[in-house]
């Protein structure tokens, strides 16, 4: 056993704001991601809403600056108070912004509630920050101190006097040495601003995003009706029964909940607390999906609608509900007890039966709305009807097929010999071309083909039934064999890796964005468990002429490979062809341009696209699952306002191509 001094002079104590950057994982949802990098935006805007929750403001300003990395959040509440504490004998404003776990939110004398009850957050973002500059107004006078990096540089000084407002004015910009980009997502940080106002009934909060030159004001007196409203119509979804349902229940705790049954046969759930997102629900939202499910049962059982021979369960009541759950919790009651400093999930056990009792009100909205009830309720008895004929007939196809289930496979597929889901992959690609020089390179022992002809149909804008009927997803959902939605097993998923890999150009990309679509309506637990990638053949082959320059290995910019082409390099993209050109001092190299893989020989394919030593695979993941929806509906929905905006935006970014 290896004998390593271990003394007391080895023991570090991290003070004031060394923690957050020493370990800032800790307290943000990483540094690597744009979760982690917009959390800043949200600590910050907290404060401000906490401050309109109780009261003490009506306004709140969101500005992303023209850099797009800056951003200055300001209210008219209170404004943070400035004078010496007369425990730690310092300004207060420089206590909150400099320790840890100071704040005014550990009490209800205050704040009656709250979203910010750590006492961390402000103080997160002035360590992870490589400016920060606070200013408050307040009795009469603007003051003002300026942060890098979490510590004070100079003292706080008035900027302002006979001054007749108050509030708070953060303005920050997030450290490049802690995260990977500091750029900030327009479109995120306005769903932020503009989720804050649905959860805030007559809270006027405005976005102003300085390099688009656009001001926007989001106010709305219907709170969660209107979220619920906006969100439907992103999703081109109607209410089944032609309505939705409110319910508003102020007992201490304030629980609001918006709610409706579509046609979608997936359900969402979507929880806030004190205007928190807990993203991975919690105690509250057990109580909606609980109050939801025996409302639904009572009154199926009172109106006598149970079918006969067929058992409603729970899945079938929830299946395509869309949800809003919102509570406030005050804190002379009990404080939100939340996993975490993200706030992902309330842990209360408390608030279940409160928000439980309150969604049982949901009965005696149906029993006043006898039509959108019966609608209801029939959708509810369709799904369990659909759920008992769908198992029926997966085990007669199951007890037909047996180990023969290969007899139903497409036709066009190139199955390999392996059997192993573990050791085989699947390669989707575009058109019989490709799917020729695939079948060829291709190592056949534990990789199979699939080729489809042309661009794929678009099931963001389809319906379902069009879906299941195209020839093309058909054969992909039998050569995958795992079933899809909610019938997924991966235990029935017949390769371990399932990859896109369509030609290196637009079309390819947009057959790409087309299959990606289908693959996260229709099979998320495939890319929930990590067996869903993107091919990327090259663009370019440079082949060195005799008097050029050659290294050997890889090149930067560019992959050199081995066996029968060690002379050749490959490009992704136009840069990395000038990159690879210039760095290996390639004159008067030929440069063939790959128009599609059908174009390249077995051999280059193999070498640069297929062979598991020395491609490249993207693994395809997603962060956030509401956020990758509203972005495919933009992209691809049936609704082109937000496809016209996203153009009219970015265009001027693009260059042309010749």
């Amino acid at each position: 056993m290896a004998q390593g001094r271990y003394e007391a002079a080895d023991i570090e104590v991290l003070e004031g704001l060394e923690p957050v950057r020493k370990r800032p994982g800790m307290f943000i949802a990483g540094t690597d991601t744009p979760a982690g990098l917009h959390q800043l935006v949200s600590e910050i805007l907290d404060n401000s809403v906490d401050e309109a929750m109780n009261g003490y403001a009506t306004r709140i300003e969101v500005c992303l600056h023209a850099d797009g990395s800056s951003v200055t959040i300001s209210d008219n509440g209170r404004g943070i108070p400035v004078e010496k504490h007369p425990k730690f004998n310092r300004p207060t404003l420089e206590l909150i912004l400099t320790t840890l776990h100071a704040g005014g939110k550990f009490s209800d004398k205050n704040y009656a509630t709250a979203g910010g009850l750590h006492g961390v957050g402000t103080s997160v973002v002035n360590a992870l920050s490589e400016e920060l500059i606070a200013t408050v107004r307040r009795g009469g006078k603007e003051y003002a101190q300026r942060f890098a990096r979490g510590i004070p540089q100079g003292a706080i000084k008035v900027t302002k006097r006979d001054v007749n407002t108050t509030g708070t004015e953060m303005f920050f910009r997030p450290d490049s040495q802690i995260f990977s980009s500091t750029q900030f997502s327009p479109s995120v940080v306005r769903s932020l601003v503009q989720t804050k106002a649905y959860l805030n009934p007559g809270l006027k909060l405005l976005f102003v995003d300085e390099a688009r030159q656009s001001r926007e004001e989001f106010e709305y007196d219907n709170g969660l009706s209107s979220y619920l409203k906006e969100l439907l119509e992103a999703r081109s979804l109607e209410p089944v029964g032609g309505e939705a349902f409110h319910i508003e229940s102020i007992n201490g705790t304030h629980v609001s909940i918006a709610l409706a049954w579509t046609e979608s046969n997936k359900e969402e759930f979507w929880s806030y607390v004190n205007g928190i997102h807990t993203t991975e629900g919690g105690s509250h939202e057990i109580g909606a999906r609980n109050g939801i499910l025996k409302a639904v049962r009572n009154y199926i059982n009172v109106h006598d609608l149970q079918p006969k021979g067929v058992k409603i369960i729970s899945e079938d009541i929830r299946e395509g509900i869309l949800c809003l759950v919102s509570v406030k919790l005050p804190s002379s009651d009990f404080s939100p007890q939340f996993q975490g400093q993200t706030k992902s999930k309330l842990n209360n056990p408390e608030v279940t039966p409160i928000v439980e009792s309150a969604v049982r009100s949901l009965e005696r909205l149906l029993n006043e709305k006898q039509t959108v009830a019966q609608a209801v309720a029939n959708r509810v008895i369709l799904a369990a009807r659909a759920r008992v004929a769908s198992r029926a007939a997966q085990q007669s196809v199951t007890r037909k097929i047996g180990v023969s289930h290969r007899l139903n496979l497409p036709g066009k597929l190139a199955d390999c010999s392996g059997t192993r889901q573990d050791q085989t992959e699947l390669f989707i690609v575009e058109g019989d071309s490709a799917g020729g020089s695939a079948k060829q390179a291709r190592d056949r022992h534990f990789q199979a083909v699939l080729p489809l002809r042309g661009k794929v149909l678009n099931t963001i804008a389809a319906s379902g039934k069009n879906i299941l009927e195209n020839k093309e997803l058909s054969n992909i959902i039998s050569a995958l064999g795992s079933g899809i939605r909610d019938k997924f097993s991966k235990a029935k998923l017949r390769y371990g890796k399932v990859i896109i890999l369509t030609d290196a150009d637009a079309d390819g990309m947009h057959i790409s964005t087309l299959l990606l679509a289908f693959f996260f309506s229709y099979f998320r637990p495939l890319i929930e468990c990590g067996a869903l990638y993107l091919g990327r053949p090259p663009l370019y082959g440079i082949f060195p002429d005799k008097n050029s320059t050659q290294k050997t290995g890889k090149a930067s910019g560019g992959k050199k490979k081995r066996g029968g082409l060690e002379n050749a390099y490959w490009a992704y993209s136009d840069d990395e062809l000038e990159q690879v050109i210039r760095q290996h001092k390639l004159s008067s190299p030929k440069i063939v341009r790959y128009k599609g893989l059908g174009e390249m020989n077995p051999e280059t394919l193999w070498e640069t696209t297929l062979d598991p030593a020395t491609r490249t695979l993207l693994r395809v993941t997603t962060a956030d699952e509401a956020k990758t929806w509203d972005a495919l509906n933009v992209l691809m929905g049936n609704d082109s306002s937000g496809r016209y905006e996203l153009i009219q935006t970015y265009a001027a970014q693009l260059e042309p191509i010749v």
